[in-house]
């Protein structure tokens, strides 16, 4: 099996650019055209701007702070493949974890901030012991993802 969260960080970055443009268009109806005559629904332009200016820092700053990372999973082969990276405002540091399925040790899941914040950690066996891989950030796979991932580590798990 092979996926990626392509088609979610796409439309997070185009949530990002859409905000971008609509904060832009007001900035100028506003303080540059004059079009918009205020007070508008009770509120003044200073107010009216900064609830929007605090509006696009949330939609900014939540994927950071949520760890949303893209990511790439395949189970084909004899290795089990995760490559990510963080897709916040700066794109983070390319990574990727290739694992055999021979020494494939297992897995642990951790969740954070009401189970927004969620991640794998992979395990691997070698001959000096266990080695544990950095958490991998599935903040942003749909649940459906995210079952896939669990049944296939799963049943890669080592037989007792």
């Amino acid at each position: 099996m092979t996926f990626d969260n392509s088609k979610t960080i796409i439309s997070l970055r185009l949530k990002l650019f859409a905000a971008t443009v609509l904060l832009l268009i007001f900035i100028v109806l506003t303080y540059v055209g004059k079009i918009i005559k205020y007070p508008l629904l009770g509120m003044s332009d200073s107010v009216w701007t900064l609830t929007l200016v605090g509006i696009y820092i949330l939609i900014l700053i939540l994927p950071l702070y949520l760890n949303y990372q893209y990511i790439y999973f395949s189970d084909e082969g004899g290795n089990i493949i995760f490559r990510y990276f963080t897709s916040g405002l700066i794109g983070g540091k390319k990574n990727s974890v290739e694992i055999s399925k021979n020494t494939f040790s297992g897995f642990k899941t951790e969740k954070r901030l009401f189970g927004r914040i969620e991640s794998i950690i992979l395990f691997q066996r070698f001959n000096e012991g266990i080695a544990k891989y950095p958490p991998i950030y599935i903040s942003a796979l749909t649940r459906e993802e995210k079952v896939k991932i669990y049944k296939s580590l799963t049943s890669y798990l080592p037989k007792l």
